[in-house]
């Protein structure tokens, strides 16, 4: 019977967690503050030092932390449309690779020089800190309906979706560097990266098509094909990992893949994948709060503070111009890019290795880690959108542009059906007429239901519902917004045109 109760305790203990955190989601959101940061501290506050929770099982840590960024970067890469990359890939491609070594050895010597530790301690603490996290920005970007210019946020996406196993092979290159006292040889080094990256690559591109063919071939009841897609993405960053790649870049591929792909019941992928993502974030931040304990953070509270200042204020600016001085990006966007260098659960889940592995001194990593990631999440998280706005790179928006209603067709890819709302200015009243690829299916009229020749003319308050090829969708939101939204909704279709003052209009017309 102990063991029986033991179990219900669990388990009422875990639900009340979760309902904690959703319930502090919303104080969170009223107050403006970006959500991991609220997840991060109600575990502390729920821990040793508060509630009394004692949590210190870093194998299981490293497990949950595995487990939820397997889930949150499929779900990044699914939601990234590869027209993205048009502009995007090399200048993301460089501050992942470059701007990740830059970084850590910006911050490393900080690290030297604030904690008064080794040369290759504090570049370690650098490479766990290095990379900006997918996780936080994905989250807190969509979390907080922030739409950013095309070109900016596919670099910020790219970036963080792909620096990670720069990152990792640099903080596990160092692990093992100070475990065997500097035996480790440079050929070993670049020969363990190209594998990561080779096979995270290919791995993450076959598992994709894997995972779209198996939605697609297999007839599943509709409430399977979510399920299938994320355990799909589960097993290939195991299985990557098992192979000596990286699980972050091959789930993150994966993802885009699968994503930009004709997919059976893609809409209710995206919906419970929506759903997973959520419950990973706050899981993986209550825990990694619990393990936390705020009294052993005193000692070293001031000079891993000033790491972060250091990552925040110098090595992450220095590293993006760097990075990015031969792309062209305006004084703005590179001011954005600069100051959105979120770190989040990635660093935290770098700096268990160290303990996993019991190196000396390996708690001082992973204190100065976690205070790291909380000044980023407090300072850059929070500030989010008054940077966006300030460095003019925001697309502002009330609401999405139009309340699409997407229906699975079984065993269709080709089209799908999608419902609009005929709002009486919308501009398929004032003269715009859906294209012809657009096949009018039904319309809903006064809770009557009419064939498009029954109906005629749209009325205001119709709701009508077209057959749509899925890449043009976006097109007939255009149609059925209201005027401010049109607007908007034509914005982030066709993006903005921009170019410097001082250009020569004769430079302009050649374009």
């Amino acid at each position: 019977m102990e063991q029986l109760d033991f179990s219900n305790w669990l388990l009422l203990g875990g639900a009340l967690l979760v309902l904690v955190g959703i319930a502090s989601s919303l104080i969170a959101t009223r107050f403006g503050a970006p959500l991991l940061l609220v997840f991060l501290l109600l575990g502390m506050a729920l821990g040793e030092d508060g509630f009394g929770i004692t949590f210190s099982n870093y194998r299981l840590t490293y497990f949950l932390g595995s487990l939820a960024l397997a889930v949150i970067l499929f779900d990044g890469g699914l939601r990234t449309r590869m027209s993205s990359f048009r502009g995007a890939l090399a200048p993301a491609g460089v501050l992942a690779t470059l701007g990740v070594l830059i970084t850590t050895l910006l911050t490393g010597s900080a690290a030297h020089y604030l904690l008064g530790i080794s040369w290759p301690a504090g570049l370690l603490i650098g490479a766990i800190v290095a990379s900006t996290d997918a996780a936080a920005v994905f989250f807190l970007l969509r979390a907080g309906g922030l739409h950013l210019q095309k070109r900016v946020g596919a670099t910020l996406e790219i970036e963080s979706g792909s620096n990670d196993p720069f990152a990792v092979f640099l903080t596990v290159l160092l692990v093992a560097w100070i475990a065997s006292h500097g035996e480790m040889g440079v050929g070993e080094m670049l020969v363990s990266l190209g594998q990561q990256i080779v096979t995270g690559a290919v791995l993450g591109g076959i598992g994709g098509r894997a995972i779209a063919a198996a939605l697609n071939r297999l007839a599943l009841p509709a409430g399977l094909h979510p399920l299938l897609a994320v355990s799909g993405a589960v097993a290939l960053f195991g299985l990557t990992g098992l192979l000596g790649g990286s699980g972050f870049l091959a789930v993150y591929l994966a993802g885009l893949v699968v994503g930009n792909r004709p997919v059976r019941a893609f809409a209710n992928v995206l919906s419970v994948q929506d759903a997973a993502t959520w419950l990973a974030q706050l899981v993986m931040f209550l825990v990694l709060g619990l393990l936390i304990t705020p009294s052993s953070l005193l000692s070293l509270l001031w000079p891993a503070l000033g790491v972060a200042a250091v990552l925040m204020f110098v090595a992450r600016p220095i590293a993006v111009l760097l990075c990015l001085a031969p792309f062209r990006f305006r004084r703005g966007e590179l001011g954005f890019v600069s100051w959105v260098g979120l770190r989040g659960a990635v660093g935290i889940f770098l700096a268990s290795i160290p303990m996993l592995v019991g190196l000396p001194d390996a708690e001082t990593y992973f204190n100065v880690a976690f205070v790291v990631v909380l000044a980023s999440l407090l300072v850059q998280g929070w500030s989010l959108t008054a940077a966006a706005n300030f460095f003019r790179v925001a697309l502002e928006r009330r609401d999405p542009p139009s309340r699409r209603i997407e229906l699975d067709l079984p065993g269709q890819l080709e089209f799908e059906m999608v419902g609009y709302r005929v709002a009486s200015d919308s501009a398929v009243l004032h003269g715009s007429r859906p294209p012809g690829w657009a096949r009018p299916a039904l319309v809903v009229r006064r809770e009557t239901v009419l064939t498009p020749e029954q109906a005629g003319a749209l009325e205001a308050e119709d709701y009508a519902y077209f057959l749509a090829p899925p890449d043009r969708v976006v097109r007939l939101d255009w149609l059925f917004a209201e005027p401010v939204e049109a607007r908007e909704a034509e914005r982030e279709v066709f993006g903005e045109f921009t170019f410097d003052g001082d250009v020569p209009l004769g430079a302009l017309a050649e374009f």
